[in-house]
């Protein structure tokens, strides 16, 4: 987020507050509707998809500093995936709904978040694509 504008910082955090999640806790569940996104400040969270057969597959474990839920911006607002806390997590959390809003009355303000939320939707498509690779190398291999 801090390659965004000072002014849209500040925009964006009206429509934040805290949030604290402890391990074991789900901060969202597949399919559910989308109406939030988190700035993970401490703790980490696991994003999973269930695997028939197999159970949940972990594809990528987000630290401090990263961004959970880019559903919120992308109808039609439904979560894509687990996210399991794996160690308490301090978030901000901020209401997709109010941000949708502002992105409307404030263009500019949605060209950024876009190009920001598309970049972290590369790297985890990026990042889903290796951790298939692992999944599929392991069982041709055996």
């Amino acid at each position: 987020m801090q390659e965004l504008p000072a002014s849209h910082r500040t925009t964006i955090a009206g429509c934040g507050r805290a949030a604290v999640f402890r391990a074991g806790e789900y901060v969202m569940r597949e399919g559910d509707p989308a109406d939030v996104f988190y700035i993970i400040r401490s703790g980490s969270i696991a994003l999973e998809t269930e695997v028939p057969q197999r159970g949940p597959l972990v594809l990528e474990t987000l630290q401090e500093g990263d961004l959970l839920g880019w559903s919120w911006l992308f109808p039609p607002y439904r979560t894509a995936f687990d996210a399991r806390v794996l160690e308490t997590a301090h978030t901000l959390m901020f209401d997709g709904a109010c941000l949708r809003g502002k992105c409307d009355a404030d263009p500019g303000l949605g060209y950024d978040l876009l190009r920001l939320f598309a970049r972290v939707v590369i790297e985890r498509l990026q990042s889903t694509r290796m951790q298939l690779l692992d999944v599929y190398g392991s069982v041709a291999g055996t």
